[in-house]
């Protein structure tokens, strides 16, 4: 005989709410080895939104009736113990069912680390008030103390908009995040990195755009960010930067600041457990504030809390000191990371389940880390001395391990333990910068805050010069020796800036004091990116003259014969492109020749000239069907990424309407990763995103901001000017 339906009243709200988060999860988890955090006591509290203690009783009672079944088993990124996990059964569900899920309604698209939601309570006038402000379209900064709740109070408001079919893009900051990074979270890693250009491409009508800790960036960055918000807040849709205060960048042009205090003690109370008379639990709700996380790390089996005690003061007396040598250990090594770890990368493991238990650890998928409020105030308890020794002693273990998240830590961790490495950096940095130069640019930013040494400052000038950021860039060069090499880092600088004319004049000038080895390399680079400094087309021919000239006045005596051959190759090639451009046919035969006795008949590049020359011959406008054909085989066959990508550019260039498998082959290579730190890489990738804006024209806006972006960046300002105008003028 089958039991009676269990009533509708006899499952309290606490016990409602705990079957309906146990029901998002499938029925394969409940034999799986690897589970996810969110069915474990603490994942299933915080998604609750209650302390753990609040938890027994109700799940006991679930249990026992058999609608839900408790086992141990591996939680994933949770370290090596099992642990509890909690799984609905069959009668459950059923029993879930009584009460009936309201219809769905069509949500929008989510991007980015949007973290699970939480339930909040006393909340409701909080996120009624910022959620009406954000669907009318307002910028918004959320500020407050930290653990007083503002992510969890930002995540309600993202859930309202998607609730109401907007498009919500998250960003999460840490101390490498700049405003690249957060177009990579809010786009994907198709997204461009100027600021002008990720607003266009992410902003629009219905889409929330959220920019979570802000407070977390590096001063390097912070700059770049507000620049970023102050883009997207003028667009269609709406804008929620969320920081403790104070804010990093102040409050932008165009937002709002709300701030967030602590919650009233009649809502404070119901996070605490159950089990806690209501007297104490008033009791303690006044004392802590109502500040969210301070209630949750209280335990019953601790006094109340001093009244007006602050709560830094009760996470240093109370909260940290009932940790074990093994807790404190592990929250060392989180506290002194510049960002959240993964528990199977940490030196110092063995007291995350005491952290967990303890409700001082955030998780991000794998990533872990303490709450930023038990971060602060740990770091606030050692001593300028005590700081140096466990950085130093921090930057040795990671000194063991290979990798450039390897370096960048130990990177982070000698910086701070006082002792700038200028050799270190010149050997380490160049590999960091090739995988993420946000991350490079803080190092050498605190390095040089640390020491006078001027390669670190030159270091610190030209990174700043490569990722486009010109009034950083300038700090540096101005506290540089005056000299040449100041003179051409100036150069670079009037460039990013687009003033060509001081550019020059300074390069001019620079050029005549260098030795003449180094005079023959700077102007061979010059008339390189002069050649480049111009977008797909015929070549004009007051360029094409300079560049011939230029070309026969450099001197190549004075270099090394080691270095002698490699700058005849250079000129060869730019004057073999230069006469297949003016169409001088003799002249492109004489430098064929040449590079073909330097480098051999079967070496690669001698098949890139012959294409070249093939499709320089054009019958209105497009190249021959033969022409096409060699391109198509010698972009398959190629491996070395940067000679890929100047073939399908040349054959885009040379094919009127390009064919499918044209813009197939460009698209493979549109994401392909480039060197920031070079010269002629930077300038591929800009003008990748030229040809980009051609073959989408849905996009052209965005992507052709980011080329314009990019082309100021490698020094190309005519290319810069002409597409700016081309833009102006299609809008």
């Amino acid at each position: 005989m089958n039991p009676c339906p269990r009533s509708r009243a006899m499952l309290s709200e606490a016990q409602l709410r705990i079957l309906s988060r146990l029901a998002e999860f499938g029925t394969e988890l409940e034999d799986a080895w690897d589970v996810p955090r969110a069915l474990s006591l603490p994942g299933l509290a915080e998604s609750l939104g209650v302390v753990r203690s609040a938890l027994h009783a109700p799940l006991s009672s679930l249990e026992s009736e058999g609608y839900a079944t408790t086992r141990s088993a591996h939680v994933i990124g949770g370290g090596s113990r099992r642990r509890t996990v909690i799984h609905i059964t069959v009668s459950g569900r059923e029993a879930l069912s009584e009460y009936g899920a309201p219809p769905a309604a069509r949500r929008g698209r989510c991007f980015g680390p949007l973290p699970d939601p939480v339930a909040l309570h006393g909340r409701d006038e909080d996120t009624i008030a910022i959620s009406s402000s954000l669907l009318g379209g307002s910028s918004i900064l959320l500020s407050g103390l930290p653990g007083i709740g503002k992510s969890c109070l930002a995540r309600a408001a993202a859930e309202e908009a998607l609730a109401k079919g907007w498009t919500v893009r998250w960003a999460s900051c840490n101390a490498d995040t700049d405003a690249a990074a957060i177009g990579g979270m809010w786009l994907g890693v198709d997204s461009p990195s100027s600021a002008s250009a990720i607003a266009a491409a992410a902003e629009g009508p219905r889409t929330l755009l959220v920019v979570d800790e802000a407070q977390e960036l590096h001063s390097r960055h912070a700059f770049g960010v507000a620049e970023l918000l102050l883009e997207a807040s003028s667009g269609a849709g709406a804008t929620l930067a969320v920081v403790r205060a104070p804010s990093p960048f102040g409050i932008p042009d165009g937002f709002k600041e709300v701030r967030l205090e602590g919650l009233a003690p009649e809502h404070a109370v119901s996070l605490l457990s159950e089990d806690t008379d209501r007297d104490t639990a008033r009791e303690v709700a006044e004392a802590l504030g109502g500040h969210p996380l301070a209630l949750h790390l209280w335990s019953p089996e601790e006094d109340v809390p001093e009244k007006g005690e602050a709560v830094q003061e009760y996470v240093e007396a109370t909260v940290i000191r009932r940790l074990s040598e093994g807790g404190i250990g592990t929250l060392d090594e989180l506290c002194l990371a510049p960002f959240a770890l993964e528990t199977q990368e940490m030196f110092d493991g063995e007291g995350t389940d005491e952290l967990e238990d303890s409700a001082i650890l955030r998780w991000s998928g794998l990533m872990v880390e303490p709450h930023h409020l038990i971060r602060n105030v740990r770091r606030g308890s050692w001593s300028d001395e005590q700081t140096a020794t466990l950085h130093s002693e921090a930057a040795r273990k990671w000194a063991s391990r290979d990798g450039v998240r390897a370096r960048r830590m130990e990177g982070h961790h000698l910086l701070h333990s006082g002792e700038p490495d200028s050799e270190w950096l010149a050997e380490h940095l160049p590999s960091i910068t090739e995988q993420d130069s946000a991350a490079a640019a803080v190092l050498i930013e605190q390095a040089v805050g640390l020491s006078d040494d001027e390669s670190l400052r030159e270091t610190a000038a030209d990174l700043a010069l490569e990722r486009g950021e010109a009034e950083i860039a300038e700090s540096h060069i101005e506290n540089l020796s005056v000299g040449a090499a100041r003179k051409l880092r100036s150069a670079r600088l009037a460039r990013l800036r687009g003033d060509s004319r001081t550019a020059d004049e300074m390069e001019t000038s620079a050029l005549a004091e260098l030795p003449p080895s180094e005079r023959a390399r700077r102007t061979i680079s010059s008339l390189v990116r002069s050649y480049d400094d111009r977008l797909p087309g015929p070549i004009g021919a007051g360029l094409a003259g300079e560049l011939a000239k230029g070309i026969e006045a450099v001197d190549l005596s004075a270099l090394p014969e080691s270095d002698r051959s490699a700058a005849s190759l250079a000129l060869e090639l730019l004057r073999h492109r230069l006469a297949l451009d003016t169409g001088d046919v003799p002249a492109a035969a004489r430098a064929r020749s040449a590079l073909e006795s330097a480098l051999g008949p079967n070496h690669p590049h001698m098949a890139m000239l012959d294409l070249r020359a093939q499709l320089a011959s054009r019958t209105d406008g497009r190249a021959s069907d033969e022409a096409m054909a060699s391109a198509r085989s010698l972009i398959e066959s190629c491996d070395e990424l940067p000679e890929r990508i100047r073939i399908i550019h040349a054959t885009l260039e040379s094919s009127g309407s390009p064919p499918d498998w044209l813009v197939k082959a460009h698209f493979s290579i549109a994401t392909e990763s480039l060197r920031e730190d070079l010269a002629m890489h930077r300038r591929l990738c800009a003008q990748r995103w030229y040809w980009r804006g051609v073959l989408e024209p849905e996009r052209r806006l965005s992507h052709w901001h980011e080329a314009i972006s990019r082309f100021r960046t490698a020094e190309c300002n005519m290319a810069a000017s002409e597409l700016l105008q081309m833009m102006t003028s299609s809008i």
